[in-house]
């Protein structure tokens, strides 16, 4: 099994740590983002993984080199001359996946202790195109899903604007947590090119093909986009 990291991020929201240093590089108690999520990868027995950078990138593959990729493959997809968003960063690193296995597809910035090989089974149990894991909790943009669990669209509360992809009776609204379990099948149905996100592509792909929710309340989540999260986050993990 593959994985790919979302890193090209600016970090804007992490600024001032973020002025010299990328996102992937702002250490957790001593150790960069970066790290902990390459670490809790190969837990689960991942050993090629390809990582987009584009914001001071040569930093993240010194970083990589200095660390000898951790013992496993690690691809890089360079965006330097430009940042894709998540579904042009996604579609421009397909190549990487050429052996039809679900990849595992992880935020740079999100910290947890889900279970992703449980995740994985409950994919593949499903048969789904993506699984996504969500939580309930606070934030102002949602994914929709009916009760069986499948996207049916999006919700920006602040803007008070949704967004329908398949009708249902009552809709079950969850934040999405950054983590994406996909089906490399997935490639040939993204017809965009480009500077594109991938929600955009799940919603259109949720009208005829199974965009499945990974509910995993019971674990600790943190996105860590801010200096004030970043000491939460930190100051949780010293707790445990």
């Amino acid at each position: 099994m593959k994985a790919m990291i979302f890193a090209a991020g600016k970090g804007t929201r992490l600024k001032p740590l973020t002025d010299t240093t990328p996102k992937a590089l702002v250490p957790v108690n001593g150790t960069p983002l970066i790290e902990l999520v390459i670490r809790k990868l190969i837990t689960i027995g991942i050993k090629e993984i390809i990582i987009n950078v584009h914001f001071l990138a040569n930093q993240i593959i010194d970083f990589l080199n200095s660390n000898n990729n951790f013992g496993i493959r690690i691809e890089i997809s360079d965006e330097t001359d430009e940042l894709l968003d998540t579904g042009g960063g996604l579609k421009k690193a397909s190549w990487f996946f050429d052996d039809n296995d679900p990849f595992i597809l992880h935020n740079v910035d999100v910290i947890s202790d889900i279970d992703l090989m449980e995740m994985v089974n409950f994919h593949n149990k499903n048969n789904a195109l993506a699984t996504l894991a969500v939580r309930k909790r606070k934030s102002s943009r949602y994914f929709l899903f009916n009760r069986k669990q499948e996207l049916c669209g999006w919700e920006n509360t602040k803007d008070k604007k949704r967004i329908i992809s398949r009708s249902a009776k009552d809709y079950s609204a969850f934040a999405f947590s950054g983590i994406h379990i996909i089906n490399p099948e997935i490639f040939k149905n993204i017809y965009e090119n480009g500077k594109f996100s991938i929600i955009s592509t799940y919603f259109e792909l949720s009208k005829s093909n199974l965009i499945s929710a990974y509910q995993h309340d019971m674990d600790y989540w943190f996105d860590v986009g801010s200096p004030e999260k970043l000491k939460i986050v930190e100051k949780y993990i010293n707790s445990i």
